[in-house]
């Protein structure tokens, strides 16, 4: 079992989460994919659940998986070394940062920055509001990108685990290059161009 304790330190909580070993996990994505978290016992026991409250930054730590529901991030999100993060009707003034990640997952959510999603395994970001950029860049697994509204561009390069790029509306640029395989997909609205391997998407 996973005990949170919240702290309140002026207008600041600090979470520390005490858990159990690992266990599985696995979601279906909107895009008809089964990720999964970790494997196990068939039961989900997340290092940490975040719900509802507001936070000045946020890190989900080397090797932690949590889950994040209609949480508040001021500041910035990390995903640090082989780390999951579920994330769920959340709202981050700044970036999502994830260097080495094992899995991300960002549903419904509106982002002041940027999401980059780099050098990691799986990740999903789908429904959600990036005032700046959504990067994936040398991912190893299945990558989904779905249904966003960008503001920036949407830049996907030197992946190896394939990806589907679909039904985002970007204001910027869709750049893909040097992916294996090229990414799939269509739908895409783009008030800039669409280049490279996302020409046709």
């Amino acid at each position: 079992m996973c005990k949170l304790r919240a702290i309140g330190m002026a207008s600041v909580l600090l979470l520390v989460a005490a858990c159990s070993s690992p266990a599985a996990q696995s979601l279906q994505t909107g895009a008809g994919v089964l990720f999964g978290v970790g494997r196990g016992d068939g039961q989900a026991r997340p290092d940490c659940t975040v719900g509802a409250v507001t936070l000045e930054n946020f890190e989900v730590k080397e090797n932690q998986r949590c889950i994040l529901r209609g949480t508040r991030v001021e500041g910035n999100l990390f995903v640090r070394r082989n780390a999951t993060l579920q994330a769920e009707n959340i709202w981050v003034q700044g970036n999502i940062q994830a260097e080495n990640a094992q899995e991300v997952q960002v549903r419904n959510a509106a982002v002041g920055g940027s999401i980059q999603i780099k050098q990691g395994g799986r990740a999903l970001v789908s429904g959600t509001r990036i005032t700046g950029d959504l990067q994936y860049d040398q991912m190893r697994g299945l990558l989904v990108a779905s249904s966003n509204t960008v503001n920036g561009n949407i830049q996907i390069v030197k992946n190896l685990g394939g990806v589907e790029v679909s039904n985002n509306r970007v204001n910027g640029n869709l750049q893909c290059k040097e992916n294996y395989p090229a990414p799939t997909g269509g739908g895409n609205i783009v008030q800039g161009s669409k280049e490279d391997q996302c020409a046709r998407l």
